[in-house]
C-alpha cells in the first residue's frame, strides 16, 4: 500500500485546492492519504496516546479551514503539500507541548497509560510508538473535526468574558487563579464566567445536535 510520501505532490495539491472550495470528499481523501504519516509526526513529538490524537484532530480542522491559504510556491521556492501539512501538525504539537509544560506532570500520566506501556517511551526508536496502536479511523476523525468546528462556532457566539475565560482555561491550560490574573478580574467572577460559559456552550451544542 502506498504511503503518504508516495502520493504524487500534484495529486495532493489538487485535493487541497478542492478542499479549499468546500469539497468534503477531497478532504476525506487528504486524510486517507496522509493521516498515518502525520499521526507519526504527532507521536514522535508527543508520545503515543490521547495528546497525539488530539493534535491530529486539531491539525485536520486547521487544514480544512486553511486549505485556501496553501501556496505551491513562495518567493520562488516550491512548497510541497506534505511539507505544508507536516508544518501544521508540528505547530499544533508545539502548542500542546507548551500547554503540557504549564501543567503538573501528574496531569499527563494518562497519556502514558493510554499507550499501554510501563514508561514514557523515551528510549524507543523514532516511529516505534506509532506501531503500538493505529491512527484514529477516518470516520472518527472527521466526526471529531466537525464537532470541533461547531464548538468553535459556539465559542465565538459567547459574550467576551465568558469566551476569554473559557479559552484561557481550556485552550491554554491555565488554572482559575491564572485566568483571574491574566484577565485582571476577581477569582470568584472568573469561576462564575467559566461555569456560565460552559452552560451556554452546552446549550448551543445541544441545539446543534452535538452530544454533551
Amino acid at each position: 500500500m502506498a504511503t503518504a510520501t508516495d502520493v504524487p505532490s500534484a495529486n495532493l495539491q489538487a485535493l487541497i485546492r478542492a478542499a479549499a472550495g468546500g469539497d468534503h470528499a477531497a478532504f476525506a481523501q487528504i486524510y486517507q492519504r496522509t493521516h498515518v504519516h502525520l499521526f507519526g509526526v504527532a507521536v514522535r513529538m508527543l508520545g503515543q496516546g490521547q495528546a497525539a490524537e488530539d493534535v491530529l484532530q486539531e491539525a485536520y480542522v486547521s487544514i480544512w479551514k486553511n486549505a485556501g491559504s496553501y501556496r505551491s510556491e513562495v518567493g520562488g521556492q516550491p512548497i510541497q503539500p506534505m511539507t505544508w501539512l507536516i508544518a501544521i501538525v508540528r505547530n499544533k504539537a508545539l502548542d500542546a507541548l507548551r500547554v503540557r509544560a504549564r501543567r503538573p506532570e501528574s496531569a499527563w500520566n494518562d497519556t502514558t497509560e493510554l499507550a499501554g506501556s510501563d514508561g514514557d517511551g523515551s528510549d524507543a526508536p523514532p516511529g516505534a510508538a506509532s506501531a503500538l496502536a493505529p491512527a484514529p479511523s477516518a470516520m472518527h476523525l472527521l466526526e471529531q473535526a466537525t464537532q470541533a468546528l461547531r464548538i468553535e462556532g459556539c465559542m465565538n457566539a459567547l459574550d467576551g468574558s465568558y469566551r476569554q475565560s473559557l479559552a484561557l482555561a481550556y485552550y491554554q491550560g491555565l488554572s482559575h487563579s491564572e485566568v483571574a490574573a491574566q484577565m485582571g478580574a476577581p477569582l470568584g467572577s472568573v469561576k462564575a464566567w467559566i461555569r456560565r460559559g460552559l452552560e451556554r456552550l452546552k446549550s448551543c451544542l445541544s441545539a446543534q445536535g452535538v452530544g454533551a
